[in-house]
């Protein structure tokens, strides 16, 4: 008999032989306590967060607390359905108004998580025949919703606008086109030329949808993302979000102005088919939506925050994945996973928290160390983690 786990052999090599240097599972961290956005408690000791995508420091607001208790106590712990049969409460419908304000947009979806968001739009508006032009650093979803539509797929180099343009042109003028781009890629933090990018697609008959992600909240004057930052949102036909970054809590949505949308309602697989998010959830999330609304102070600290932490690892001599900040996202480009995963365990044992990220996830089969800011840094704490970044880079000799 075969074993089909026979195929995961090298990963669990990989993982076994850098587990026998010494060093501790990067991938099997326990936070005991989480005291604030920015604090928890990991392995014993009082650690800074620096790895959470939180943002915006929404998960302990306490208007955001409040309303997830009420509902809890309203409308009990789940719905127990699919949002076409009994899983849809008035929560749900108040979260998709409160998405549809911020993003001033006529139609809005919720779906139990970000990765579902992608997966269920994708792969319902691009099947058989059509085209999925998409950026090859595009998120695992992006990937699996093509293929979970059985569309065809044509990758191009990461934010290369001219690369997307001979991919268009090379199409079939007649079939459907949809492409996918990301406002801020998760590895490197690095934002895509949508103004350009969209124009491209716009004059090949291409729909686009646009992942904002790791940019909503955060990136444009009313942090509706890279598309409003680059003033062509107007243009952009779906949007796609989740809010387990900005918003705090655990869903994903899409918004659009499409007179059609409302169909997806039916025919959506991956939103008819699966139970509706907790009453709390939505109430959390529609909440803290709409304090994003009002959150221009927040996202004006977020912005130096990033500034300052930029600039200081490019000091020491770390080496970073952008010249300069572009997001929340800031990645520090680590020799190799040995060396990648012991800097990791060194700042874990400094009392700071990272992300280390490993090839495939990552591009050019980079090892990674990725911070992601909160608004609720403080900016001591940015200076403190300058320091801690300091000491563990000399102790592993990464910087000098």
């Amino acid at each position: 008999m075969t074993d089909l786990f026979s195929k995961f052999d090298p990963l669990i090599q990989q993982r076994e032989t850098l587990l026998a240097t010494g060093v501790t599972d990067p991938y099997n961290l326990v936070m005991e306590k989480v005291i604030s956005p920015t604090v928890a408690i990991c392995n014993g000791r009082e650690t800074i967060l620096l790895g959470t995508y939180n943002y915006m420091g929404m998960t302990f607001d306490e208007d955001v607390i409040a309303a997830g208790k009420d509902a809890l106590d309203k409308f009990g712990s789940g719905t127990t359905g699919s949002r076409v049969l009994n899983g849809t409460y008035q929560g749900h419908k108040e979260c998709e108004e409160a998405l549809k304000e911020f993003y001033a947009m006529d139609h809005a979806m919720v779906f139990s998580t970000g990765y579902q968001a992608n997966l269920g739009i994708i792969s319902t508006i691009a099947g058989k025949g059509d085209y999925v032009i998409l950026d090859i650093d595009s998120h695992a979803s992006i990937y699996d919703g093509c293929a979970m539509g059985n569309a065809e797929i044509v990758a191009f180099r990461h934010n290369d606008v001219e690369a997307l343009e001979k991919r268009l042109k090379r199409l079939p003028p007649e079939a459907g086109k949809l492409v996918v781009l990301e406002g801020v890629y998760s590895m490197l933090g690095d934002v895509a030329p949508l103004k350009e990018m969209i124009r491209v697609s716009k004059e090949n008959g291409a729909m686009v949808l646009v992942d904002e992600a790791h940019s909503m909240g955060f990136i444009g004057e009313n942090g509706r993302g890279v598309a409003e930052a680059q003033g062509v949102i107007d243009d952009v036909d779906f949007i796609i979000g989740t809010f387990s970054k900005s918003v705090g809590t655990v869903g994903g949505f899409c918004v659009s102005n499409h007179p059609k949308f409302e169909i997806l309602r039916l025919v959506c697989r991956p939103y008819v088919f699966t139970a509706s998010l907790p009453p709390s959830v939505v109430a959390t999330a529609a909440t803290s939506i709409r304090k994003l609304m009002h959150g221009s102070n927040k996202r004006a600290h977020l912005w130096e925050n990033s500034k300052v932490l930029h600039k200081g690892l490019r000091d020491l001599g770390f080496t970073l994945g952008t010249d300069e900040p572009q997001s929340a996202i800031i990645a520090v480009i680590m020799p190799d996973l040995e060396q990648g995963a012991m800097m990791w365990e060194a700042l874990l044992e400094e009392g700071l928290y990272v992300n280390l990220a490993r090839p495939p996830a990552t591009p050019a089969n980079m090892t990674l160390l990725r911070c992601s800011l909160c608004a609720e840094h403080t900016i001591e704490q940015v200076g403190e983690i300058l320091c801690r970044f300091e000491r563990a880079g000399k102790r592993i000799g990464i910087i000098g």
